[in-house]
């Protein structure tokens, strides 16, 4: 719409000059660039998070091994370096799951063997831990009989208890897990008492209007509130777990990594010693990403 001046001295509108060319021809034009601008924005995102997220480890990771093969390239030098550990155990890092005999067997295997106990035992510890841990968290009684018992059992180092595990079990497997369970569940029992206590007296005076029963306003009331704590605690729990496992296994013997670890150094295998140590802690990595995830989706739709 435009204004025009006529001779009367006032402006007057004036209907807008009819649109030329074809609508329906630039609405399909419109629509064919939107899939290759919509493409163009998501391979940009993903450049910039690659940038962000994935460039700045690899170029870290990139500068310790320059690091650790320039001072150990020397003529007898005590560690191998990173072409050595390459050249001497690549069988292990190309074929994780090769199967040779009962001891024989690629490393992925080991690990899995190690990742069983680590689930028993630790599966074992967070039913208990959460359990006691509300309790505690609960009753003011109950925190002051057990609390400094538990404050006196978690200072006791993981390997501390493999021999009592031992005599106790007479088998070097239920004796691992336990060593798992003992060393893992005082985080999540710690947390889960901490998250118990920091309920909102709202939150229990609204359970209280609803007459919820007891099992009801712990898991509908008190378990959705405490989460983030709970969750704290299995995070540091599955990484405590993690450890104890590759201790114990040392120990105990077994197909387990920590076997594997200890049988290379009495082997003097270091290159094989390693590349086990880069398996650990990459399994660590992502136990502790799988929880952290799992916390995320939980408190996200828990909410009470």
């Amino acid at each position: 719409m435009t204004l025009a001046s006529t001779g009367d001295g006032y402006a007057h509108a004036s209907a807008p000059a009819p649109a030329t060319g074809n609508p329906g021809k630039v609405l399909n034009s419109a629509a064919a660039v939107s899939p290759a601008f919509s493409l163009s924005r998501r391979a940009r995102r993903a450049w910039i998070w690659t940038l962000q997220n994935a460039l700045p480890p690899a170029l870290t990771t990139a500068l310790l091994l320059l690091i650790w093969q320039i001072a150990f390239s020397q003529p007898g030098a005590s560690l191998p370096t990173p072409s050595i550990v390459w050249s001497e155990s690549k069988d292990l890092i190309l074929q994780p799951f090769y199967w040779a005999g009962s001891q024989d067997i690629g490393l992925g295997w080991r690990i899995l063997t190690s990742l069983q106990r680590v689930a028993v035992g630790f599966g074992l510890a967070a039913i208990a831990g959460i359990a006691i841990g509300a309790l505690i968290g609960q009753s003011i009684w109950a925190m002051r009989g057990l609390d400094p018992i538990f404050q006196v059992l978690r200072t006791v180092p993981p390997l501390a208890w493999l021999p009592i595990s031992l005599a106790a079990f007479r088998d070097a497997n239920p004796s691992a897990i336990f060593v798992i369970f003992i060393t893992s569940i005082w985080p999540i029992l710690i947390n889960t008492a901490v998250g118990i206590r920091n309920v909102p007296q709202d939150y229990r005076n609204v359970a209280a209007v609803l007459r919820l029963n007891t099992l009801e306003l712990f898991f509908k009331v008190m378990l959705p509130s405490a989460a983030p704590y709970i969750f704290t605690g299995l995070r540091i729990g599955i990484g405590l777990s993690w450890l104890a496992i590759v201790a114990a296994e040392m120990l105990t013997g077994g197909v387990g990594i920590g076997f594997f670890i200890w049988d290379a150094w009495n082997s003097s295998k270091l290159p094989d010693i390693v590349v086990a140590l880069v398996y650990i802690g990459l399994v660590g990595f992502v136990l502790d990403r799988l929880v952290s995830a799992a916390g995320r989706f939980v408190t996200r739709s828990a909410t009470p």
